[in-house]
């Protein structure tokens, strides 16, 4: 998938290779623009909404493009296309699947999802276990990065083996 992608997305689209993420309902393409060029020394703020508006400019311009290799894409690979940017650090997502995952929780675990509802961090049991799972993403990058290397790695050795 992501040699397709690499062959059928536009070259001028991409400041370097588009970052492709697959699972089984998504293919999630992250596309990487040039950051923006003000004038002067502009703030922060100033900065990060110039590049909300560099991303939301080519979401708008670039949309039937997309469209058209959503649809083929989707028709090769019967998954959902979700669409992103990167302008300078800031990450802007479009369209991402939000998929239901059913799970088994003790009470202790439970417990954790009602003191984040009863407080208000989260609406839901749904919404708490979704925080937490973001909570532990953001906190444990490195480690999953390295978990899911390794995982890489051992499907190439199965690949390689007897069967193969």
């Amino acid at each position: 998938m992501r040699g397709w992608f690499a062959g059928r997305l536009p070259q001028d689209w991409q400041a370097e290779p588009a970052n492709i993420t697959i699972d089984r309902e998504e293919i999630t393409v992250m596309l990487t623009l040039p950051d923006v060029e003000l004038a002067g020394t502009p703030s922060d703020a100033e900065a990060d909404e110039a590049r909300a508006g560099r991303a939301k400019a080519f979401r708008e311009e670039t949309r039937g493009k997309r469209m058209k290799i959503d649809s083929e894409a989707q028709h090769r690979y019967e998954r959902k296309v979700s669409w992103g940017v990167e302008v300078g650090g800031r990450r802007e997502l479009w369209t991402n699947v939000a998929a239901p995952v059913m799970t088994r929780l003790r009470q202790p675990q439970r417990q954790v999802l009602d003191t984040l509802v009863a407080s208000g961090v989260a609406r839901s049991r749904s919404e708490a276990l979704a925080w937490c799972v973001r909570l532990v993403g953001q906190h444990e990058e490195d480690w999953l990065t390295e978990l899911r290397d390794a995982m890489t790695q051992v499907a190439d050795v199965r690949s390689k083996g007897p069967a193969a």
